[in-house]
């Protein structure tokens, strides 16, 4: 199979590019579960790129359910090292109106209950995701929105909380007074494991709503989400359209790209047999 560069992980929506050729679905076994559904891929001026619907096509897995281990390591094993993460999100700021595009560069993480790591008992990592989001490829993006129409903002703290429940005015009072930016469910622990993956990974986070805490606006609603993202789905297509043609221009080493380096501590003589063989596609270049 020719190794893609490129995958997008996002709305079942996204593939259905009136440009992309070459259309095959394919199902990829992890050690990890299966992923989210099967993975779409189709050539895109001339370059074969990867497309992952998050909730499986028909939305059916919640963000806690969604297996996000197994959507990353899938990805890992097909070659992948660019993530462009699609994304609803509540607006926490005025300026960041509904419609509106967010190119985060912080996360801030109150998911509590899902798996978040390709690491535990028989082989520890710990990985620094002090910049989660990759600064060269949210440059990327933002470019390929404003070149697609869209209004986007660069940067900003991308709030992750566990859903499936929007939040109450209480607490998206108090996150606003953190100064966080933007709300959502599903972008925890997708980018730590990216990460852990040596996948660089960025977020084109698409505002849906005001969250709940605007007093002239309706709180957040399924169909508010909903058409919101239909309007946008041309912009996202676009901006993807952009990114992979221009790809030739930006593509190259990413600080992800290595991540891995020095963030295994297990020696090598105590790594469990069993997580080894689970974890090679990630470990082997440091261990062999």
């Amino acid at each position: 199979m020719t190794t893609i560069d490129l995958a997008i992980i996002g709305g079942s929506g996204l593939y259905d590019m009136a440009a992309l050729e070459q259309v095959e679905e394919i199902e990829v076994q992890t050690p990890f579960g299966d992923p989210s559904d099967r993975i779409i891929l189709g050539t895109l001026h001339g370059r074969k790129i990867a497309f992952l619907p998050r909730h499986g096509r028909g939305h059916f897995l919640s963000p806690a359910d969604v297996p996000y281990r197994a959507n990353i390591y899938a990805l890992k094993s097909l070659g992948v090292k660019y993530i462009v993460a699609v994304n609803a999100c509540g607006s926490l700021k005025e300026e960041i109106a509904p419609g509106h595009i967010v190119v985060p560069d912080q996360l801030y993480d109150r998911t509590t209950d899902r798996p978040r790591s390709f690491f535990g008992k028989g082989l520890v990592a710990h990985i620094s995701v002090a910049d989660p989001f990759d600064a060269s490829l949210r440059q990327v993006i933002s470019g390929a929105v404003r070149q697609a129409g869209g209004i986007v903002h660069e940067g900003g703290n991308f709030i992750i909380i566990e859903g499936p429940r929007f939040s109450t005015r209480g607490e998206s009072n108090i996150f606003r007074q953190l100064g966080l930016s933007i709300i959502g469910m599903t972008s925890c622990p997708e980018a730590f494991l990216a990460m852990e993956a040596e996948i660089a990974y960025a977020s084109m986070a698409h505002v849906t709503d005001y969250d709940v805490w605007h007093e002239s606006e309706d709180p957040v609603t399924v169909e508010m989400v909903i058409q919101t993202l239909q309007k946008n789905t041309q912009i996202a297509q676009d901006a993807i359209a952009h990114i992979v043609l221009t790809m030739d221009e930006w593509a190259g080493d990413s600080p992800a790209h290595s991540a891995l380096r020095d963030a295994l501590i297990t020696n090598p003589q105590r790594i469990d047999g069993d997580a080894r063989k689970r974890l090679a596609l990630l470990v082997d270049k440091y261990l062999s």
